[in-house]
């Protein structure tokens, strides 16, 4: 991730990482999260729910110790079919 002078932002780990989750089944969401993410290692907080209703979005916060490991977890949510994007 670059910030608007082309940068990129240094992070200190571990650190507090914070995910935004967008899908249509928060169950399906849920597991999808916990099948990549020990599920006591993370918060799983109610985000958003879209004007017609159809999509809803969770906050994932999780401890994260490398870039490496917090591009694995955006790449697993991300590709994972019951999530639509990953923020």
């Amino acid at each position: 991730m670059e910030d608007q002078r082309g940068c990129k932002p240094e992070i200190t780990y571990p650190c507090l990482w914070q995910y935004r989750i967008i899908g249509e089944d928060r169950a399906t969401m849920i597991q999808a999260i916990t099948a990549g993410v020990a599920a006591s290692a993370c918060t799983i907080k109610d985000a958003n729910v879209s004007s017609g209703g159809r999509y809803i979005s969770l906050s994932l916060e999780v401890t994260v110790d490398s870039d490496a490991e917090r591009l694995c977890i955006y790449q697993l949510l991300a590709g994972h079919p019951a999530i639509r994007m990953v923020l």
